[in-house]
């Protein structure tokens, strides 16, 4: 076996459509539609038609059957090479950086030169599955081969058997979403409402501040005659913010509303990594590297907090590269929700979580807030799901290449009980 040293992994830089609340702007669109829209975007950006690219890695969470093949599909769709494979795979809502983790490894190891992570979420296009007995009353009329075989399939059928089966993003396991599971998180770890709301003010002011000054004019493809995120709230106040109904615990213990928690969010996010020889061969710029990422998962189902998992993935991160949680110069956390934030925040701090749950002998510590999510984050511009991941990546990789210098750290919580945390590094500014 031939042992290679290992390469830096190079983030060229990356594109997304805009952000558009579920059953908006992008109510006739697919996710085959939006991810081709973004990958031509990408491709684009990077003067790549007709370049084969060894890799191009992407999924969604809602999706129908028929899009097995979602990122092959979106491939064949654009001007790059046909020669360009599509994989297609799923993490959650940690899609998209999940895939650049693959891509990665590979483009360190020497098996590829480049890759391009993506994702794609629509609820408003979420399949509607009908019960499982009248679905194999569909199967058998197929399978008939006469006219009166196929009726006979239908023979005895009830009224309930056409009800469809709403699409949900529920644990199948603990039957209770996302929200549910948070607000227990809160509830634990006694997160206030206001500290939520302060939050989710404080994203939208810095997601309109980042638009305001430009920053995203290079990062957003258009789609579907959208420019623009359609969520940030440029007018919110604290007060209005505070005037609103929980969400899903509607006692006087509930602290999740639907402003300090995400949307349902449709729109795509596409990145593109590469060996650093392969970007100055194509004359690309590199903007940072992608040194190191750790995936981990609690037990939810027993206990464990759904969207805690980021806390251990991170703690591995630091050990692993003999860093401090305080070793950085920007945060890019997740806001799936505020609540789970101001969670996964306490618990770096808390001597005995990190004792007993990330096997540390001291608390990992906080953090300058002011260093977080300075160009705002989900609960400003959305989240749809396996988008998400890229939508981050690429705005982190941006950031530290305008700073010249500097790492930062990524944190994403995901469904299942998973977390997906890396470390990016600034490749420094080209003059």
């Amino acid at each position: 076996m031939v042992h290679k040293e290992l390469r830096r992994v190079a983030i060229v830089g990356g594109v997304r459509t805009p952000f558009c609340r579920s059953h908006t702007m992008y109510g006739d669109l697919t996710n085959l539609d939006m991810l081709t829209t973004v990958l031509q975007g990408l491709t684009d950006k990077f003067a790549l038609s007709g370049t084969h690219v060894d890799e191009v890695v992407a999924g969604a969470v809602v999706t129908h059957a028929k899009d097995w093949n979602l990122a092959r599909e979106a491939v064949v769709g654009t001007t790059l090479a046909a020669s360009t494979p599509g994989i297609t795979m799923m993490q959650a809502c940690g899609t998209s950086l999940q895939a650049a983790m693959g891509i990665g490894a590979k483009i360190a190891s020497g098996q590829i030169e480049c890759g391009i992570a993506a994702g794609s979420d629509t609820v408003s296009d979420a399949p509607i599955v009908f019960s499982r007995k009248f679905a194999k009353r569909l199967v058998a009329a197929s399978r008939g081969r006469s006219f009166m075989a196929k009726l006979s399939a239908f023979k005895g059928l009830k009224m309930r058997e056409l009800a469809p089966n709403a699409p949900s993003t529920g644990e199948p396991r603990t039957k209770m979403s996302m929200g549910q599971h948070c607000e227990l998180m809160a509830k634990e770890w006694a997160i206030e409402r206001t500290a939520q709301d302060e939050l989710a003010f404080t994203s939208h002011q810095n997601a309109a501040k980042a638009y305001d000054e430009g920053f995203h004019d290079d990062l957003i493809v258009p789609c579907a005659g959208v420019f623009r995120d359609n969520n940030i709230r440029t007018d919110t106040t604290l007060e209005k913010l505070g005037e609103l109904r929980t969400a899903f615990d509607r006692s006087a213990k509930g602290t999740l509303t639907a402003a300090n928690s995400t949307p349902l969010t449709d729109g795509a996010s596409a990145t593109l990594l590469a060996s650093e020889a392969w970007a100055r061969e194509h004359d690309l710029p590199v903007l940072a590297w992608l040194t190191d990422a750790q995936t981990s998962a609690v037990d939810f189902v027993a206990g464990d907090g759904l969207l805690m998992a980021p806390t251990i993935a991170i703690a591995k991160l630091l050990q692993r590269n003999d860093m401090a949680l305080q070793d950085f110069d920007l945060y890019e956390v997740h806001e799936a929700f505020a609540a789970q934030v101001l969670c996964t925040l306490k618990a770096l701090e808390d001597e005995d979580y990190c004792k007993s749950v990330l096997g540390l002998k001291k608390p990992l510590g906080s953090i300058d807030r002011a260093k977080m999510n300075v160009k705002g984050s989900s609960l400003a511009y959305g989240h749809p799901f396996a988008a998400t991941g890229g939508r981050i990546l690429s705005l982190l990789a941006k950031q530290l290449h305008e700073r010249g210098a500097g790492r930062g750290l990524i944190s994403i919580c995901t469904a299942g009980g998973m977390g997906v945390a890396a470390i990016l590094e600034s490749a420094g500014r080209e003059e």
